[in-house]
């Protein structure tokens, strides 16, 4: 990357627009602007994770995503520009694999919750479902490559898998969704 920012406020995006890597602009309400800052916003949420007790593996493993994450901004950001492939996919596959044999089968829905660590994972995994529809949303002549839809897929569900692997971590079970609590409520 030989451009480094020295100006922060270049008050270029006061008419609406957003520049792109190489140089074009895009109006910020365009599909493509959306999926960058969805993309953008989950890697800040995975600084937020990280920020707690976590074990180091997954630190590792969230720290090489971040830099995942940011890659797919650039790819993202310049026209034609590919980074995100099969490999990466490949990776979060064989930690999903990884982390969710020792979980065993889940047999009930669970709720978003448990631990601090947790409970962020499921945020994270929802902003990735996000971001993967945004980018799905982002017309194909503009990203005609399959690696960021494919990569955010199998995060969300790395995601889930990591917070169940957190909530066993710190010795809390799963938080179970209760079928019929609503109607016990209203007897």
């Amino acid at each position: 990357m030989s451009t480094r920012l020295s100006i922060i406020s270049t008050r270029t995006g006061d008419d609406g627009t957003t520049g792109l890597g190489d140089g074009s602009r895009l109006p910020k309400t365009a599909p493509l602007i959306h999926a960058l800052g969805d993309v953008d916003e989950l890697n800040s949420h995975i600084g937020v994770l990280r920020s707690m007790a976590l074990p180091k593996d997954v630190d590792s493993l969230l720290s090489d995503i971040q830099h995942d994450l940011f890659d797919m901004g650039a790819e993202l950001c310049i026209p034609g520009h590919q980074v995100i492939g099969s490999s990466h996919v490949e990776r979060l596959d064989q930690a999903i694999r990884h982390y969710n044999e020792p979980l065993g089968i889940l047999k009930e829905f669970i709720l978003p919750g448990g631990s601090p660590a947790a409970a962020q994972a499921h945020v994270l995994r929802c902003v990735a479902r996000r971001a993967e529809r945004t980018v799905v949303a982002v017309p194909a002549a503009s990203l005609p490559q399959d690696g960021p839809r494919l990569y955010l897929n199998r995060l969300s569900d790395l995601l889930f898998v990591l917070a169940r692997t957190l909530n066993r971590h710190v010795g809390r079970s799963d938080v179970l969704w209760e079928p019929k609590r609503g109607e016990q409520d209203k007897g």
